[in-house]
């Protein structure tokens, strides 16, 4: 039968490299404890404690790439559904104006695009450095997974007129452009 080492070698987990470490490391503190430097027992206690430190090292690093696959798997999802689900805007002849990151940013739409936004049916998300519009739905499935990329997202039913407010005979109109 193998040795443990030469099984971890098989299975990928170590290579060359590790297992002439641990053995030159394994023959540093034997020497020591030969010439007098340490103790016995304290060497085993600090091989201990330097792999449980080690381990745990090992474990935080995994962790962090774990989040970093998530993350970049996130925005893979949200880039697919932005592309697979944005609505054309060939005969863009209106102005659409929004904010972004505290600037007025500004896209063309059409007409009927433009109502749709007003009414909270279309949504406009960032795409890398551009904007794209995609249908409501989407971009709730945009929001679960992350907040960043949407842009405008009115909420349907926004039109409704509170009894008790002053203003409520002068409405704003649809086509105000600032």
């Amino acid at each position: 039968m193998s040795s443990l080492q030469e099984q971890l070698m098989k299975a990928g987990l170590s290579d060359q490299k590790k297992a002439r470490r641990a053995k030159q490391q394994k023959r540093e503190v034997a020497n020591k404890v030969k010439r007098g430097e340490i103790e016995q027992d304290d060497a085993a206690e600090r091989v201990r404690r330097q792999q449980a430190e080690k381990a745990e090292a090992d474990r935080q690093r995994e962790a962090e790439r774990k989040a970093e696959r998530e993350r970049k798997e996130i925005a893979a999802q949200i880039k697919q559904m932005i592309e697979q689900s944005r609505l054309d805007r060939n005969g863009a002849e209106v102005a659409y104006q929004f904010v972004q990151d505290k600037k007025i940013k500004k896209t063309w739409v059409t007409a009927k695009q433009q109502q749709q936004l007003e009414r909270g049916q279309v949504a406009i998300v960032a795409l890398g450095e551009g904007v794209e519009l995609v249908p409501t739905v989407v971009a709730e499935k945009i929001r679960q997974r992350d907040d960043a990329p949407i842009l405008v997202l009115n909420e349907r039913g926004a039109q409704d007129v509170d009894e008790d407010d002053p203003y409520k005979d002068f409405p704003i109109p649809d086509d105000l452009m600032w």
